[in-house]
């Protein structure tokens, strides 16, 4: 090769080379994603134009315009922008080609790498409705000369619509198209099932005729007059001679929501001998759209026996408590659905986590060269072994041996270091006796380990189909099976490890696992984070996920005090839910929310659905050197007690010492993960045995749950994947506020209303008193949250209201008492309070 050729050559590659680099630091994705953006909005310009120019745009014949620069277009995108217009809408899809620029800009989007929706579900349905909209309207309105030239669907529904009633005829093609709308409505919208039936039935209830009741012969004209006048809230003219007859009305809160109770009569008491039952129907009409847990207030008087044909429901003339329940029990038989505040809510899709394929490949050389070492160097300390076989996972290798008779497991297991010399490996393990096998295990690490992605283990059926309460997917086991288990069920979660090792990995993974699978009604995260740079992505999914108490700004808790607020606020929050376990006469959470659920349990006696709370704590370490006992005290009681009310902790350290890891704190949490340690003593600290110090790193894991250890490589989840998760839900609706935890009022100060000053109020001291006592509730978070002011102030008029006399003092999770009933008697308080 002559000297030219080479220089060329290297030209060409250092050419290439440059292009490649370009192409990788994104210059060029970047100005294709802004052309396709500025280009749907000119498309979109162009088509909204059309709607007032299509008079001139249709008049053109397009060849001339672009030959000749004397012929102007009225288009306010010019001859281009006409000329797209017109093919779009008036040669194209008519009035739905104005969905074609949203899809362009939501590809744009996607090539400048965001993702506010997904894209192939979102495309999908953008095309299929701009095809099926532009087909039923070329149907509903033909061709219709107008501002479309081809009718309202244009040529392309237009035809279309033409073409099918050719075949199936116009009665045919009607209820094609509906039944087309109607499966491409609930392919977009879950909740068109529940309107369809809802107008069904409306529909049905016109035809329906209504029962009549039997009469007896006493009951003449005169009297249904009469009884018709009651219905209507009149003064009938004649009052019958009739005593205690009751009436069956809707009580305010019914008749607000809608409820209509047909009139109940008793017989009369002059015609004793002709006893019998009067029996007519009841009818509960509710036009609100989600039914809360109890919609009918109970009676005030006592209502007479009286049999329903319909419900077979009977109202008892003395009812006690027991019977009341049930008969709500019966009229509210549909079951209470949590997720319907937020029922647009969609989970993450897959899409958002990146699959991390990785070559690398425990080989059948490497196999067999490292059996044949084991094996050489147990016969060199005369140790025979009858069979070996090997199982290879991502990280490590297990090699399962069977020694020969006689041969004692202590030999074997004191040659550790003699087989990691001759493999040449970072480090073995080795498990003598594996447990619930007659073999001993060797671990030995893979020369080249394979990385395990998120995505891989939440797409696995074994995660998909799991019915655990709260699911977390870790990783992948020796044997290359997915490992998912269930928070609830461990109850609460240790991980240790050296600085380094994959502690943050390990909880983003459990984070990912529980917002893949939960519905923010479901579930609430406490998050604390002192570092305050590992949890920080998790703050735009406050209003979803996040729990806090009232007095905190951010949701991310990471103020030393604040977590000491927390940490107590959520001891307030078990013992106020174990109260209401103790009201529904049930044992733990689940059984709670079922009975909940079912309509078992009255909202009016205090009664809630309750999400479960994972409260994750990085840097435990940190809070106990800063603030000691007030940080172990409560998290003593948390791990002791909130197991069965729904309350579980995952707790970080980097610091696996005696000190910070306690007695009270191990015995309380039997579920344990170790990543790479650097001695055998944090080893002892952490799973009470020595192994996690020959770990290899990288997400390399034990985790002990009780008895079991078990190795698992952590799955990897990137701190981008986490940032497009928590925007997908942080850009849908959410709650007005993160879920508030109960207020935390430290001792001593509790009694701070006796030090205060009436004389210096506060300005809105006497709006706040006028809130308390409409709504008979008094609270710090309901004067900050009314007034928009801050904790502390909201704090100090708390004191001065309690000082007044206006509410009752601090008694723990329970809420104070208003001590003033009506606002009369507040305003003269407030007149004394003023002229003093």
């Amino acid at each position: 090769m002559s000297t030219k050729e080479k220089t060329t050559k290297k030209e060409t590659v250092k050419k290439d080379t440059k292009a490649a680099e370009n192409h990788m630091d994104g210059r060029y994705t970047f100005i294709v994603g802004i052309f396709i953006l500025f280009f749907a909005a000119y498309l979109l310009l162009a088509i909204i134009s059309y709607f007032f120019t299509w008079e001139s745009d249709q008049s053109f014949i397009w060849q001339k315009v672009f030959s000749s620069s004397l012929i102007s277009v009225d288009n306010w995108t010019g001859k281009v922008g006409a000329f797209f217009s017109n093919a779009l809408v008036n040669k194209g899809f008519g009035l739905s080609a104005i969905g074609i620029p949203f899809i362009l800009g939501l590809i744009g989007l996607r090539v400048l790498k965001f993702r506010p929706y997904p894209l192939r579900k979102t495309l999908r349905t953008l095309v299929l409705g701009i095809i099926l909209s532009s087909i039923v309207l070329g149907f509903a309105f033909g061709e219709a000369k107008g501002i479309f030239g081809s009718g309202l669907g244009g040529e392309h529904g237009y035809f279309v619509s033409k073409w099918m009633s050719a075949f199936i005829g116009k009665l045919g093609t009607f209820f094609v198209l509906l039944f087309a709308s109607i499966i491409y409505a609930i392919s977009i919208n879950r909740n068109t099932i529940f309107y369809i039936n809802r107008t069904m039935g409306m529909v049905a209830d016109l035809f329906r005729s209504k029962p009549k009741a039997p009469v007896t012969e006493s009951f003449d004209e005169e009297e249904a007059a009469e009884e018709e006048a009651v219905v209507r809230n009149e003064e009938p003219a004649h009052k019958p001679e009739v005593k205690d007859t009751p009436i069956v009305r809707a009580t305010e809160t019914e008749q607000a929501r809608g409820a209509t109770f047909t009139i109940v009569r008793d017989e009369e008491e002059g015609h004793p001998e002709e006893k019998e039952d009067v029996n007519e129907s009841v009818d509960f009409s509710y036009q609100s759209e989600v039914e809360p847990p109890f919609d009918i207030d109970e009676p005030s008087e006592p209502l007479t026996p009286i049999l329903l044909d319909d419900s077979k429901v009977k109202f008892m003339l003395e009812q006690t408590s027991e019977e009341k329940e049930a008969t709500e029990d019966l009229i509210n038989s549909e079951l209470y659905d949590p997720t319907l505040e937020l029922s647009s809510y969609q989970r993450p899709p897959i899409e958002l986590l990146e699959d991390y394929k990785s070559n690398f490949r425990v080989t059948e050389e490497e196999l067999i060269a490292n059996k044949e070492k084991i094996v050489n160097t147990l016969a060199n300390y005369k140790i025979q072994i009858d069979s070996i076989k090997a199982t290879t996972g991502p990280t490590v290798t297990l090699y399962e041996i069977v020694p020969a008779p006689g041969v004692k497991i202590s030999k074997i297991k004191n040659l550790e270091d003699d087989i990691a010399l001759s493999l040449a490996a970072l480090g073995i393990r080795i498990i003598a006796p594996i447990p619930g096998k007659g073999t001993i295990g060797i671990e030995v690490p893979n020369q080249k380990p394979d990385m395990v992605s998120m995505l891989s283990i939440l797409k696995s059926a074994k995660f998909q189909e799991a019915k655990f309460d709260l699911p977390i997917g870790l990783g992948k086991t020796i044997s290359n099976e997915n490992f998912v288990v269930d928070l609830a069920k461990m109850p609460h979660l240790l991980v240790a490890g050296a600085t380094g090792q994959g502690k943050s990995v390990g909880l983003n993974a459990i984070l990912t696992s529980l917002l893949y699978k939960k519905h923010p009604s479901e579930l609430k995260l406490v998050m604390v984070d002192p570092k305050k740079v590992e949890l920080t992505l998790y703050s735009k999914i406050e209003r979803h996920f996040l729990a806090m108490i009232p007095d905190t700004d951010d949701a991310i808790i990471t103020d030393t005090q604040k977590v000491i607020y927390t940490l107590n606020s959520l001891c307030i929050e078990m013992d106020s839910r174990y109260d209401l376990l103790k009201k529904a006469q049930v044992r733990n959470i689940k059984e709670y929310n079922e009975k909940f659920v079912s309509r078992r349990l009255n909202p009016n006696n205090g009664h809630r659905f309750l999400p479960y709370i994972v409260v994750v704590i990085d840097e435990f370490a940190d809070l106990i050197m800063t603030a000691g006992r007030e940080i172990e005290t409560p998290i003593a009681r948390l791990a002791q007690l909130a197991r069965a009310i729904g309350i579980h902790l995952v707790i970080a350290t980097q610091r696996p010492t005696t000190n910070i890891i306690t007695g009270v704190i191990k015995a309380n949490f039997p579920a344990r993960i170790a990543f790479r340690v650097t001695s055998m003593i944090d080893s002892r600290t952490i799973l009470d045995q020595p192994g996690a110090n020959q770990l290899i790193g990288r997400g390399d894991m034990l985790i002990s749950t009780g008895s079991d250890l078990t190795r698992v490589q952590c799955a990897f989840v990137d701190t981008p994947e986490v940032e497009r998760i928590t925007d997908f839900i942080g850009n849908q609706r959410g709650y007005s506020t993160a879920y508030l935890l109960p207020e935390y009022v430290p001792e001593g100060q509790g009694d701070a209303a006796a030090n205060v000053d009436l004389d210096k109020r506060d300005s809105l001291f006497d709006e706040a008193a006028r809130l308390i006592v409409q709504n008979q509730q008094g609270s710090t978070s309901l004067i900050q949250r009314k007034f928009s002011i801050g904790y502390n102030r909201a704090g100090r008029i708390v004191d001065q209201l309690e000082a007044a006399g206006i509410i009752g003092p601090f008694e723990g999770s329970k809420a104070r008492q208003v001590l003033i009933q009506d606002e009369l008697s507040l305003e003269h308080l407030l007149n004394d309070l003023n002229n003093r």
